[in-house]
């Protein structure tokens, strides 16, 4: 065999979303296509995203485009944000600018965890975890959220930690199910890992995904564990918020809580590590647009009125979906429960959702709002008589 082990382990775990991504690649090219799939624009970019981008790729010093690492600059920005959305004090050193949230959740891997370690992960939750932890050569652990509401299941976490177990991941608001886990959660998991770190005579890290954060629904509170678990780093990409995934900047920020000593010895690994994995840090002109990318965000009061569009008519005509809280993604259970046959019935009459099975959930679907009101408005009626024809084959 070529292939190292792990890359054959990270190639399976991905290949059922690399041909679903491929396919739905080629179906985008059709104008006529309603696709639901991902998190991609169907609109324009935000005005303030290419201006910045344009302003800023006009070199002003002769190093405008050398080698960059961490901006300071975007730390700055970065940490001054952090701090005031989250309640603690981060410094800018602890913060490093990566491609995206990919780029920070890699650095985390490389930065806390060896070879063989364990990592939890949620199920259902991002299908990307379990790839990236195979090409590391580490071990992913699923664990099922709790059925129907979809929280976090802290007691199956307690129950999967082991020896070898370094990083619980946690993601909130959540992709694929749009939960926001309460602060009460948070409170729970902070007091089971720390009681199976001493137990384990090992620490436990906590890796927050977070590129979600700034995409909440109704008012409703985000509280990150970082403020409860001092042992947390933090994720984030810009790509979400927004709606740009091909402008690929993101940072890992170290918690501030995390005591002195070990935050000194993780700062001073960021720069290193981040050169190791592929020199991850994001291109220049993207750095120097942070302070600009900072103040922009997709419309939420039209993301709403797409979230309440869907979720009304696929509730009040009998589906089993869950009210996301945040995200932009619609998470529901397939009539009659095979995902599969109701995405390729959807399929027939050119309106593509994302399986379940690409969550390890053959039973549900996912759809994204990213799509126009009048991509939704177009779909429902197929999403209806889908189901509709479902019950009369019952």
């Amino acid at each position: 065999m070529a292939m190292s082990t792990r890359a054959t382990a990270a190639k399976a775990a991905v290949d059922v979303v690399g041909s679903y991504f491929s396919r739905m690649q080629v179906v985008a090219s059709d104008p006529e296509a309603l696709v639901f799939a991902f998190g991609n624009p169907h609109e324009m970019a935000l005005p303030g995203l290419p201006a910045a981008i344009q302003r800023h790729a006009e070199p002003l010093t002769v190093d405008w485009f050398a080698y960059k690492s961490s901006e300071r600059s975007a730390q700055e920005v970065v940490a001054s944000a952090l701090s005031g959305e989250l309640g603690l004090e981060f410094d800018p050193q602890d913060i490093a600018m990566t491609q995206g949230a990919f780029g920070a959740i890699s650095l985390a891997f490389a930065l806390l965890a060896d070879a063989g370690d364990e990592v939890v992960i949620p199920v259902p939750g991002w299908f990307c975890y379990a790839p990236m932890l195979h090409a590391a050569d580490l071990v992913p652990v699923g664990v099922d959220l709790a059925p129907v509401t979809f929280d976090l299941d802290v007691d199956a976490i307690a129950r999967a930690i082991t020896a070898r177990t370094r990083i619980v991941v946690v993601n909130s608001p959540a992709n694929p199910t749009g939960r926001v886990y309460p602060r009460s959660t948070w409170e729970a998991l902070s007091a089971v890992l720390e009681e199976a770190s001493h137990a384990q005579g090992r620490r436990i890290w906590l890796l927050s995904d977070e590129p979600y954060r700034r995409i909440r629904f109704d008012g409703i509170e985000f509280t990150s564990p970082a403020a409860h678990y001092p042992w947390t780093v933090i994720d984030y990409s810009y790509g979400k918020v927004l709606l740009a995934p091909g402008a690929r900047l993101g940072y890992l920020a170290l918690s501030p809580l995390i005591p002195a000593v070990e935050r000194e010895e993780l700062r001073d690994a960021l720069f290193p590590l981040g050169l190791a994995i592929g020199w991850g840090f994001p291109d220049a002109v993207m750095q120097y647009s942070v302070p600009e990318l900072e103040t922009l965000s997709l419309d939420m009061a039209e993301l709403t009125r797409k979230r309440d569009r869907m979720y009304g008519a696929l509730a009040g005509a009998g589906y089993e979906v869950t009210r996301p809280e945040g995200t932009f993604y619609l998470w529901g259970r397939a009539p009659g429960g095979d995902a599969q046959a109701f995405c390729d019935a959807l399929e027939e009459r050119g309106v593509y959702v994302m399986p379940g099975s690409l969550f390890e959930q053959p039973h549900h679907f996912r759809i994204s709002l990213t799509a126009t009101m009048t991509m939704i408005d177009r779909a429902i009626p197929h999403l209806l008589e889908v189901a509709a024809d479902h019950d009369r084959t019952e």
